[in-house]
C-alpha cells in the first residue's frame, strides 16, 4: 500500500522549481506598507497640544518608518516642522508627542534612531 510520502517522491522535477519573479512584478516590500497606530497616550497629547499631522506628513511618517524598521531601530525621534514625535519602530505605534518649542527644552533617552522629516 503507498502512503502520500511515497507519491511525492516520485513527482517530476519540473514540479519542484521555484516560480520564477516576472520583471514588473512589485517587490512584497512595496506591498507592504508600514501602518502607523497611535497609542491613547500619543492621542491626548496630540489633542491637548494641538498638534495637526496632515495626511502627507504621515505618509511621510509611515514610509520612514519601513526605513527604520530596515535598519534596526527599535524606539525612534521622529523630528518635523509640526513636532517632535516618539516612535516604537518595532511595533509601528506613535508614544508620545509634543511640539516644537516644547521639545526644545527635552533631552530624549532610550531611542536608538531619529529621523528628520523636513
Amino acid at each position: 500500500m503507498e502512503n502520500g510520502i511515497e507519491k511525492l517522491k516520485h513527482l517530476p522535477l519540473s514540479l519542484y522549481r521555484p516560480i520564477q519573479k516576472k520583471q514588473n512584478d512589485t517587490s512584497f516590500q512595496t506591498l507592504f506598507q508600514e501602518k502607523l497606530t497611535i497609542s491613547k497616550h500619543a492621542r491626548a497629547r496630540l489633542d491637548e497640544r494641538n498638534i495637526v499631522i496632515s495626511d502627507e506628513k504621515w505618509n511621510l511618517m509611515e514610509d520612514r518608518l519601513s526605513e527604520a524598521k530596515q535598519k534596526g531601530i527599535q524606539d525612534a525621534l521622529f523630528l518635523s516642522n509640526e513636532g517632535a514625535f516618539i516612535i516604537s519602530v518595532k511595533n509601528s505605534t506613535l508614544i508620545t508627542a509634543m511640539n516644537r518649542k516644547e521639545a526644545a527644552s527635552q533631552i530624549f533617552t532610550n531611542i536608538n534612531g531619529t529621523i528628520l522629516l523636513d
